[in-house]
């Protein structure tokens, strides 16, 4: 009964409206960027740096374990010379325990951050050419020789006799080093197996 009433209530205010009405607008636009080249991003080993099985015994009970590090490699192809930046989205976001600029391996336990890995490129070649990497930490207005990789900054590549200029790059190849440290093993409880579990996706902005 009340859903006919409200339906009927509808139509004699149609029936008794004047024919002409006021009329409001609002803006929509559709915006983005066609880009003259593509590229894309590959990563050895599917991505994966797999530490294996860690006993408690392996850690330090009063200081931070640093794990061994782990090896990839990163390849980014473009279809033709592009100016690019790497960076990094951390899907494990707010559980790095050693440094903020750094990836979270994720929470166990409801509460405790277990570590943090961070990555660096090191031995970069770019079009058969032995490269620097260098990072900014403001939006590009400036550049330092640094191979970190991460979500504080930008990472580009440079000529060794320039390197405040990042250069237009087809084909990069570079060595990523993954370095995973567990805080210290008093600070958590480890009475089950809990998982290592970092998760970053790399990014190319061009």
């Amino acid at each position: 009964m009340e859903r006919c009433s409200l339906a009927l209530l509808a139509a004699l205010l149609l029936a008794s409206a004047p024919s002409t009405l006021a009329a409001s607008s609002t803006e929509l636009s559709v915006t983005g960027l066609i880009t003259p080249r593509s590229c894309t991003p590959i990563l050895t080993n599917g991505g994966i740096v797999h530490h294996g099985k860690v006993t408690v015994k392996d850690l330090n009970p009063e200081q931070p374990t640093q794990l061994q590090n782990g090896t990839l490699y990163l390849y980014v192809n473009c279809e033709g010379a592009t100016l690019f930046t790497l960076t990094t989205v951390d899907n494990r976001d707010g559980s790095s325990a050693i440094d903020p600029r750094d990836h979270g391996l994720g929470v166990i336990n409801d509460d405790q951050n277990l570590g943090s890995v961070a990555f660096g490129l090191f031995d970069a070649v770019a079009d058969s050419i032995p490269v620097k990497t260098i990072m900014s930490s403001n939006d590009g207005a400036s550049w330092r020789v640094s191979p970190y990789l991460g979500h504080a900054g930008l990472t580009a590549f440079a000529m060794p006799t320039d390197l405040s200029t990042p250069i237009a790059i087809k084909d990069l190849h570079t060595r990523l080093t993954a370095v995973t440290t567990i805080v210290r093993a008093d600070d958590l409880t480890l009475t089950d197996e809990v998982p290592i579990d970092g998760h970053v996706t790399v990014q190319i902005n061009y």
